[in-house]
């Protein structure tokens, strides 16, 4: 079968290889800031499976002053319903606020909190803090040194390979290995490289065979073809952290775990998502101009597995009202010839 991929690493066309065996790894959801919080992740589960747990994406701590409660509507047990166990992050360079926030998270019952150090966007890793601190392996080892002591809850870290250099992570690695962390999530690029460029899979088996704690792959995860070739080149890893695969595939999960179906009502289930995901925007937000602009950028993702996502793309993205938004994603959803025949089977 014809595999044609993006820029993003996309594959528009997976080959139909049926596997000889189901797996049941454990998938965790990616912390996409913009993209899979609290409405995301309802909606979502409701309509879709495979996802174990899900990372949230992080909450900033502001120096000396208090949280902003919008900052935590996120993580409020009340506002999370689907029932998938959810870990809170935090985006800290500052031990106290830290330790101020994460007590926060641990009172509203959290059991786990993650730190962030991959965030590769130059506003964030200027100021230090994201994936801008992993050239300072003595401030993150006196940062961890000051949590530990103080968290009443355990610690997980996602981190990438380094800022500049990927030889970074070797600075780290004992670094890590000297506290009782939960667990380390690796995404194996460095920040200068964004979401662009190969994944360093030699890199990450450094990382699986030295980090005493378990180790959880992230990075390009976008068919199951790529899992599959992951999962039997490391199969010590404690789990697999997908995040663009879901909104480019969101059947994906259910084909990793349960394998691809041999035929599916996909495109009326897609549909139905949504439509209730759109609703799910339409009470949080305050306007419909919060609502276009929220799924416009979906859109940037949902279109990558459409035969012709160049029209489509133009047509939502010049909707200026929900009504012509509506007519656009109705000439998408109508019209089979859009949806691939391997993806979508009636």
């Amino acid at each position: 079968m014809h595999d044609k991929r993006d820029d993003k690493g996309f594959s528009e066309f997976e080959a139909v290889t049926p596997r000889t065996e189901i797996v049941k790894e454990r998938l965790i959801l990616a912390p996409l800031h913009g993209f899979t919080d609290v409405t995301f992740r309802n909606v979502y589960h409701r309509h879709f499976g495979g996802i174990d747990e899900a990372v949230a994406p992080f909450v900033p701590t502001g120096r000396g002053r208090r949280m902003n409660p919008s900052h935590l509507f996120d993580l409020e047990p009340c506002n999370n319903d689907s029932g998938v166990p959810v870990v809170p992050q935090i985006l800290s360079n500052n031990p106290d606020d830290f330790i101020r926030l994460a007590d926060t998270l641990f009172q509203m019952g959290f059991c786990e909190i993650n730190w962030n150090l991959g965030c590769p966007f130059p506003m964030v890793a200027n100021k230090m803090r994201g994936a801008g601190l992993l050239p300072y392996p003595d401030i993150i080892d006196q940062m961890l040194e000051n949590i530990q002591k103080k968290i009443s809850g355990r610690l997980s870290i996602k981190t990438r390979l380094g800022r500049f250099s990927a030889d970074e992570i070797k600075q780290l690695i004992p670094i890590f290995n000297r506290y009782p962390l939960q667990r380390v999530i690796v995404h194996p690029r460095t920040g200068v490289q964004m979401y662009t460029g190969q994944v360093d899979l030699s890199s990450f088996e450094l990382c699986l065979k030295e980090i005493r704690h378990p180790v959880v792959y992230n990075g390009d995860i976008n068919g199951i073809d790529i899992y599959d070739t992951l999962s039997k080149r490391f199969p010590d890893t404690s789990g697999w952290m997908i995040g663009r695969g879901v909104l480019a595939n969101v059947f994906l999960p259910e084909w990793i775990k349960d394998g691809r179906p041999k035929s599916h009502d996909g495109r009326n289930r897609f549909y139905r998502f949504h439509r209730d995901l759109v609703d799910g925007y339409l009470r949080r937000f305050s306007g419909p101009t919060h609502v276009l602009d929220r799924m416009k950028g979906f859109w940037g993702y949902f279109a990558l597995q459409m035969t012709d996502r160049r029209r489509i793309l133009k047509k939502i993205r010049k909707a200026n009202t929900l009504a012509i938004y509506n007519d656009a994603v109705s000439y998408a959803m109508e019209r089979p010839k859009h949806w691939p025949s391997v993806f979508f089977e009636s």
